[in-house]
């Protein structure tokens, strides 16, 4: 374990080093992944520096045991002992989930889609609990929500929402909520009583930077119209909403959420970057399908990865087989536990890669 510090401390300086080169400094992206690199590293040094302290600790308390005869002193080295022999576990266990290679893409922000899915009217409610399911958690972390498109039903519901979650890490622990998520409950429309099964799907995306996707004018198609509002009434007088069309692979992002066409242009835009990075992203893990099937038991998004039952309070993630009862706590953005759980079967999948691998 002391070996692989030594190895991240001279990684530190090699990176230190690197990023006040000419070329470096004129590299945006390359700037950006260094940045990212070393904020890692500093991590894992933070850890491992407390890890060799400890260890240190440990054997200079067994040699005072070992070699002192004053009552007193051994009783000092004693305690010292047990105090660093408890710690030392749980640092070595902090170090071991650092030390698991990562997605170098988790740290960056994440954009969500959620679309009702089967059951009509109550799909587009259960899409709006989500909704405000995830914007209360990212509260809860100190991250920002942009809301970039919305498309409302006239009694509280969303057909479809694409917001931005802008904050540490927000991929990271967003990413494992891509798939169809089901409800179980008596529908606000249902006068009989009876429980409906309705389901809403969220796809989580990478927010694409400039760097990641390259978009030329003449591959665009832009379109500008009066928006309009539930029930196809118009709610502007002027020309503000933007259709943007890809030509290239016929993608099409709407949004007329801000007066002004400009605003409204800026956001399709960075709708559609984020689209064309996960389409690009698809076409690349389509050779390793197997690796994103460990997420999502059909490989794609149409699998049912979780179900609310609200008659029970029951959550159920059916990926790793966690149930937990409590459903309102749950859908007032306390998902931590979900989130926990997802990551640490997926670190647990990577330490068995990493052990065979022999890196640790």
């Amino acid at each position: 374990m002391l070996d692989i510090i030594e190895k991240y401390e001279r990684r530190l300086d090699e990176i230190n080093n690197e990023m006040v080169t000419p070329g470096v400094l004129s590299n945006q992206s390359k700037m950006t992944a260094l940045s990212r690199e070393r904020r890692h590293i500093e991590e894992i040094l933070e850890i491992g520096r407390k890890y060799k302290k400890y260890s240190k600790s440990v054997s200079d308390a067994q040699e005072i045991l070992d070699s002192s005869s004053d009552p007193e002193m051994a009783e000092m080295a004693r305690e010292e002992l047990e105090a660093a022999e408890e710690e030392l576990p749980k640092l070595a266990e902090k170090l071991e989930m650092l030390l698991v290679p990562r997605d170098p893409n988790d740290s960056r922000n994440a954009m969500m889609e959620i679309r009702a899915g089967t059951g009509g009217e109550e799909a587009a409610i259960f899409a709006a609990d989500l909704y405000r399911m995830y914007t209360r958690f990212a509260e809860r972390q100190g991250w920002k929500v942009d809301t970039l498109s919305s498309n409302p039903t006239g009694v509280g519901g969303l057909k479809e929402v694409i917001f931005l979650v802008n904050g540490d890490s927000a991929y990271g622990n967003l990413k494992f909520e891509s798939g169809v998520h089901r409800v179980q409950r008596v529908p606000q429309t249902e006068s009989q009583g009876r429980i409906h099964t309705s389901a809403a799907t969220v796809a989580v995306l990478l927010e694409a930077e400039e760097v990641d996707i390259a978009i030329s004018d003449n591959e665009l198609k832009i379109d500008v119209y009066r928006s309009s509002g539930p029930g196809g009434q118009s709610v502007n007088t002027t020309d503000s909403a933007v259709r943007i069309t890809h030509l290239p692979t016929g993608t099409v992002v709407t949004c007329q959420d801000e007066k002004s066409q400009h605003k409204n242009k800026a956001k399709a835009l960075m709708v559609l970057r984020a689209r064309l990075l996960d389409r690009a992203r698809e076409e690349q893990n389509s050779k390793i399908a197997q690796e994103r099937k460990s997420m999502v038991s059909s490989g794609d998004r149409s699998a049912k990865i979780r179900t609310y039952n609200f008659p029970q309070s029951r959550v159920t993630d059916h990926r790793i087989g966690l149930t937990l009862h409590r459903l309102d706590d749950i859908m007032n953005g306390e998902i931590d536990d979900l989130i926990d759980s997802l990551r640490r079967a997926e670190h647990e999948k990577k330490m068995k890669l990493v052990e065979k691998s022999g890196q640790l």
